[in-house]
């Protein structure tokens, strides 16, 4: 990230999707960067977009993370709780550290907003895969 976030209004029109790196993923994903702080404490904004089936490896944010959902029928889970079904409307809140994963149920797509402060440089730490049952 080299942007700091914008010191007046903004308008950012969509259409600026960019396929999401195949590491972080059981699949590439549609990310749309609404937000792009770099220094700690600012937020950076994104809309995503996966596919069936599609799921995040674990991972953490060191300032943690909110989950808007847009549509579709998603899945989220934290390190040691159950899954849960996630549907439009949905809010979720990360704590800072708390290991976790989230995506796409078997039979739907879905999207979502997440928000995530910087710290360090940094938005997120990925971790291993989700074990497939």
């Amino acid at each position: 990230m080299s942007a700091s976030n914008p010191k007046t209004m903004t308008i950012r029109r969509p259409g600026k999707a960019i396929r999401s790196p195949e590491s972080v993923a059981t699949a590439p994903f549609w990310v749309e960067m609404l937000l792009e702080g770099s220094a700690d404490g600012e937020n950076t904004a994104m809309r995503a977009a996966l596919d069936p089936g599609t799921i995040t490896r674990w991972h953490t944010h060191p300032r943690g993370q909110l989950l808007y959902v847009l549509s579709g029928h998603g899945l989220a889970q934290n390190e040691g709780g159950p899954i849960e079904a996630l549907r439009a409307g949905d809010a979720v809140w990360f704590a800072p550290g708390e290991c976790h994963w989230h995506g796409a149920a078997d039979d739907s797509p879905f999207s979502y907003i997440s928000i995530q402060p910087v710290e360090n440089g940094s938005i997120v730490k990925w971790l291993e895969p989700v074990a497939q049952s």
